[in-house]
């Protein structure tokens, strides 16, 4: 956000804030987020990487199009064992796993 709107909205009595703080997020719950998402992006890179549509790697997974898109958008009903097995599923290798997720 522009600081400029931002001491306007402070002025008009707003409270600014990131979304962390606005949660009310620990620590380790921010960095499950990050990782969340990270592997979700990770999922969608790879599969256009393979030159895929989301039909065309949920026929490949034995999924369907719906979950393959709430996959690559980290949504709340997929867990991170469900996308890290599906990313090594498409052929990601251990050691992209670790780029995606800044261990490597």
């Amino acid at each position: 956000m522009r600081s400029e709107k931002r001491k306007r909205l402070e002025r008009a009595g707003w409270t600014v804030a990131d979304a962390d703080t606005f949660l009310e997020l620990s620590a380790d719950e921010r960095r499950f987020i990050e990782t969340k998402l990270a592997l979700a992006a990770g999922l969608r890179q790879r599969r256009e990487h393979l030159g895929l549509t989301q039909a065309a790697a949920a026929r490949r997974l034995g999924s369907s199009q719906s979950r393959v898109a709430k996959m690559e958008a980290g949504d709340a009903t997929v867990s991170i064992d469900l996308l890290v097995r599906t990313l090594l599923a498409l052929g990601a290798s251990r050691k992209e796993l670790g780029r995606r997720l800044g261990v490597a």
